[in-house]
């Protein structure tokens, strides 16, 4: 962190004495003052202010005051330090005094004590993001190397796969005999025979093994799956995103590549695995789920009700969900989403099974709240997805015009011929069982027994009506239960052919991803193998058309996983 001739500029806020960006410049010698000058200090809320680094001797007007920077004024005075107590209400007064011992510590520099205090007062999403950002653009991004996650291998040439069996995503049956070129993050070629390889392409022979598209999870939750909920509730936030990333990395090594993010702050866990400083499954986020006072996650204790002067609960500051009143409250919290870098948008529809005050068969939302929402989320060229279980939310969700319903396990007949008229998307989990869930007692008992009463009908209406259906997980509140990921999409042979159930998991849940449109994080195809997709796959040992099983057990039968066609598993010799 220590270079002559380098800064950082800290943007000051006067309002609230707060830097608010960072950035590290480079200051050549002879360059002006370090401190630019306000001709009225009253006349600017902001001002930039450079502060060097350690090391270095006198640099244009600047006073070296042993490892600590001094300006000088326009009179070539220096300009004297203030006492820790005084108010920041001029350039100078970023100078703080420091004690003696520290002059020469970095750590102790008013830039840094200044952060420190930003990440440690407020406990929020915001807080962390910011923290992240400003530790990095102080030249620290080395932290996030000393991490235990699997590092791919990025190769610079092409790979080849070769002596496989392809399920492509889409086909009843394998194709044999293909050989499988990936070339960046791209699918090159799929061909059949024995072509000659090119020149450079490293090749990997899979031995007959099979080779098929990465799995994608339509009902994920990446901040919330692992951790149980009094931890969410009261642990430090850099705690939760420490579980996050670890179990970002479980996920993808259990060969699911995507997953769509149905709540939660995962913008900043997505950042970081797209940047490669962990490693995990691409992440379509919906941000904060967007909730009515007393709807499912509005999980405030019953001391902050009444809500005073729009004050936001814990939950709601963290980012797992915030709560909207009103279609123009709704339209408000849609769009900071959206902001932030949302791919589609999440909506309660109807109370839930673990927000035991908000019944199981309530509305959430009027009408007109809903469509403002759509109609928000439209605007940005992408869609919303509600919440909703029994017929009566869903049914008012689609007159709203969603797009997409999560769960519906309590829908009815009618319910599902509206859902196939109006080409709505079923986003289901299959919950046959408390093997799928954490411990639930009380009301949370009551709705989740008639929710797994529910599941046999839902998926025999979908399927006979012939309902666009996903597969999603939605486990919650367990590193115990995540492992399961694998095993809740063998639930799904209780009503579909081994090929349907994995081209619900490929193909047709990268369809529903595709919904999002210009807000596609990662423009391309997903859950098939073809020319021109995403380099997302999986060699399987063994048949997964005949044996379903291979997938509830990834470690001893998926031999490579690749993301992005980096190579983050390979068993296989090359």
């Amino acid at each position: 962190m220590t270079a002559a001739g380098r800064t950082c500029v800290f943007e000051l806020d006067r309002a609230d004495d707060r830097f608010r960006r960072v950035s590290p410049v480079a200051v050549r010698p002879g360059e002006g003052p370090l401190t630019e000058p306000t001709a009225d200090p009253r006349a600017r809320r902001w001002e930039l202010v450079k502060m060097p680094l350690c090391g270095g001797s006198k640099r244009g007007n600047v006073e070296d005051c042993g490892g600590w920077k001094r300006p000088f004024d326009a009179r070539k005075r220096a300009i004297p330090r203030q006492h820790p107590r005084t108010s920041m209400r001029s350039s100078a007064s970023v100078h703080k005094t420091l004690p003696g011992d520290h002059l020469g510590c970095l750590c102790h520099r008013p830039e840094l004590q200044s952060l420190s205090r930003r990440i440690g007062a407020d406990l929020s999403r915001r807080a962390v993001v910011a923290g992240m950002a400003a530790i990095s653009s102080l030249g620290l991004p080395q932290l996030a190397a000393g991490r235990s996650a699997p590092t791919p291998d990025n190769p610079s040439r092409p790979i080849l796969f070769t002596n496989i069996r392809l399920f492509d995503g889409k086909s009843s049956a394998l194709r044999e005999a293909i050989r499988v070129l990936v070339d960046g993050n791209r699918i090159k070629a799929v061909t059949e025979g024995n072509p000659p390889a090119p020149d450079d392409a490293q090749l990997i022979d899979c031995g007959g093994r099979v080779l098929m598209p990465g799995l994608i999870d339509a009902h994920w939750h990446s901040i919330f799956a692992a951790l149980p909920l009094p931890t969410l509730m009261s642990a430090d936030v850099g705690y939760i995103y420490l579980a996050a990333s670890a179990e970002a990395e479980r996920t993808l090594m259990r060969g699911f590549t995507t997953v769509r993010d149905l709540g939660g702050p995962a913008f900043a866990l997505k950042q970081a695995i797209d940047g490669g400083l962990v490693s995990g499954p691409r992440i379509y986020p919906s941000g904060a789920m967007i909730t009515a006072t007393g709807g499912h996650g509005d999980l405030r204790p019953l001391s902050d009700v009444p809500s005073v002067g729009g004050s936001l609960s814990r939950i709601e500051q963290t980012g797992g969900s915030i709560i909207a009143d009103g279609p123009d409250a709704v339209r408000l919290r849609v769009r900071e989403q959206l902001l932030q870098g949302a791919s589609q948008i999440k909506l309660a529809g109807s109370g839930g099974v673990s927000s035991p005050r908000s019944p199981l068969e309530a509305f959430t939302f009027t009408e007109p709240e809903l469509r403002a929402a759509v109609e928000a989320a439209q605007d940005w060229a992408t869609y919303v997805s509600v919440h909703a279980y029994p017929p009566g939310p869903v049914q008012r969700a689609i007159a709203a015009g969603v797009r997409c319903i999560e769960h519906g396990h309590l829908m009815d007949e009618a319910t599902a011929r509206l859902m196939v008229d109006s080409g709505v998307w079923l986003s289901i989990q299959p919950f046959v069982g408390d093997d799928d869930s954490i411990c639930l007692t009380g009301q949370s008992r009551i709705d989740q027994l008639q929710v797994l009463a529910g599941t046999d009908r839902a998926y025999r209406l979908a399927k006979a009506h012939g309902i666009k259906t996903a597969f999603g997980s939605d486990l919650l509140f367990s590193a115990e239960l995540t492992p399961r990921q694998g095993a809740m999409l063998t639930h799904l042979t209780r009503w579909y052919t081994t090929a349907e159930v994995l081209t619900m998991a490929t193909a047709a849940n990268g369809e529903l991803l595709a919904l999002s449109g210009p807000r596609n994080p990662y423009p391309g195809k997903l859950g098939v193998i073809e020319e021109g997709a995403l380099a997302d796959l999986l060699v399987v040992g063994g048949n997964p058309l005949e044996n379903i099983e291979l997938m509830a057990h990834a470690a001893k039968n998926f031999h490579v996983i690749m993301k992005d066609g980096k190579i983050y598993k390979n068993t296989l010799s090359s």
